[in-house]
């Protein structure tokens, strides 16, 4: 029998809340942020919504109102906080078995996240995902989702297609983004965003689990 046709040539991951169980430490780092210089403190869900957005957007809309030249100083205690706990994030349960399966299919993998450059390459250096991922794009060094910018830069740098490409993210920043690019999109219920809020955006599916995003990757992709 032959192998079944491989559906997507390039497999995109948002990074805190779809890999990286980050979603909470995000929120206090948010959270103790806003204490630090003095400002109302936004409720969990507030801050948590903002995940997957740039860091300068993601201020803006937890913390609205604040005068724009104190954005800057609220994003380097997020930064301290964020920096000082980033030790704590762990892989969600069998992501790293998922990535090295897709791998040893063919695909490429990715990443699009709204992380910083230097975020992204801080946690990029663990011994356990070196040499994973085959491209990259941070919200510093392009455009912050859902503008599609950011797959259409990876999808010019692998030379694929939008219909070759699929999209997953725990957020509606990362299927908007999907959307805006042309390409499929799945969602995860188990990040930031509630999933109900995912159907508007035709996501072909929403996992539960890591386990059942392994799973369809397997059937499906």
């Amino acid at each position: 029998m032959s192998p079944r046709p491989r559906r997507f040539d390039l497999i995109v991951f948002d990074w805190d809340g779809t890999l990286f169980d980050s979603t909470a430490l995000i929120v206090r780092c948010i959270q103790s942020a806003c204490r630090d210089i003095g400002v109302d403190v936004p409720s969990d869900e507030r801050a948590a919504y903002v995940i997957g957005l740039g860091l300068h957007d993601a201020l803006q809309h937890a913390v609205p109102g604040l005068p724009e030249a104190r954005y800057p100083e609220l994003g380097l205690r997020y930064r301290h906080h964020y920096f000082a706990r980033q030790h704590e994030l762990v892989l969600f349960p069998g992501t790293l078995q998922m990535l090295h399966a897709l791998k040893a299919r063919n695909h490429w993998l990715a990443v699009a996240t709204g992380k910083s450059r230097r975020g992204l390459d801080e946690a990029l250096q663990t011994v356990q995902l070196k040499g994973l991922f085959d491209g990259t794009r941070t919200a510093d060094e392009t455009a912050s989702k859902p503008n599609p910018l950011m797959l259409q830069q990876l999808m010019r740098e692998f030379g694929t297609e939008p219909e070759r490409t699929l999209m997953i993210g725990d957020t509606t920043h990362d299927l908007l983004l999907a959307v805006n690019a042309g390409t499929a999109r799945i969602g995860v219920s188990y990040g930031a965003h509630e999933p109900e809020a995912f159907a508007e955006h035709a996501p072909l599916f929403i996992a539960h689990s890591t386990a059942e995003l392994d799973q369809w990757l397997a059937d499906h992709a």
